[in-house]
């Protein structure tokens, strides 16, 4: 059950933001298994002066916050962070350098799904 938080700079069409998500989606499919109605993710907008980053990075820069359950080995992780990021630049043209992915693995006892703890 792995819940993606996407940030990014405000201005993108309903489109571009539905072709993240599915890139996001389909790259955690291919690399941990998971099953295509398993989708818990969110995009988050910001004003340009509210997304501080680097100079070098363009307006299309995003921040893929990834959480999943604690047990993927280091090299599904790697592959999946290479996955989103191919997927995201073949779909939508961006370098792969405006493409920052963080995965999160907190211990099973903090995730609670229907008012019971995991």
């Amino acid at each position: 059950m792995p819940i993606v938080k996407i940030n990014m700079q405000k201005g993108f069409s309903p489109e571009y933001k539905k072709t993240v998500l599915d890139c996001v989606h389909s790259g955690i499919m291919e690399t941990l298994g998971t099953e295509d109605w398993d989708r818990f993710q969110r995009i988050l907008e910001y004003e340009p002066e509210d997304f501080e980053k680097p100079e070098e990075k363009t307006d299309h820069f995003m921040i893929i916050e990834i959480t999943l359950f604690p047990g993927r080995t280091k090299e599904q992780k790697k592959l999946l962070i290479e996955i989103v990021t191919s997927k995201l630049v073949e779909a939508l043209s961006i370098v792969p350098t405006d493409v920052f992915i963080l995965i999160s693995e907190p211990p099973l006892e903090n995730w609670g799904m229907a008012g019971k703890q995991k």
